[in-house]
């Protein structure tokens, strides 16, 4: 039969005299909702003395990666920003000719400047 550690078959490791209720397995506690924009919900739960400023009002939801608030009839928007530009982004970044080759002049001149050619 093996055996290990100094533990009394069926105590729990670590349960000195403090009891569950002074460690907080049975703390009074609060459930705070917060819903997405997609309409899921999440339950948090706070401790019963905790301020009410300490509580977010905005959290990351689990389910969506959303920002979730407490409001269920107004939840947080979906932020419009794009993740990544798309080709059509790009597109309408892209200079005209003209600035284009003012860019290269200027970019020659640094370029002979450093090199101590100016032409």
């Amino acid at each position: 039969m093996a055996s290990g550690g100094s533990a009394i078959r069926g105590s729990r490791v670590g349960a000195g005299p403090m009891g569950e209720q002074d460690r907080g397995f049975h703390a009074e506690r609060v459930a705070i909702s917060y819903w997405d924009a997609s309409g899921n919900e999440t339950v948090r739960y706070f401790a019963a003395d905790l301020p009410e400023d300490e509580i977010p009002e905005v959290i990351d939801s689990p389910q969506t990666g959303l920002p979730a608030g407490r409001d269920k009839d107004a939840p947080p928007q979906v932020s419009k920003a794009e993740p990544y530009k798309t080709h059509l982004a790009y597109v309408k970044e892209r200079r005209t000719p003209e600035e284009a080759e003012q860019l290269l002049d200027e970019a020659l001149q640094k370029l002979r400047a450093r090199r101590g050619q100016a032409s």
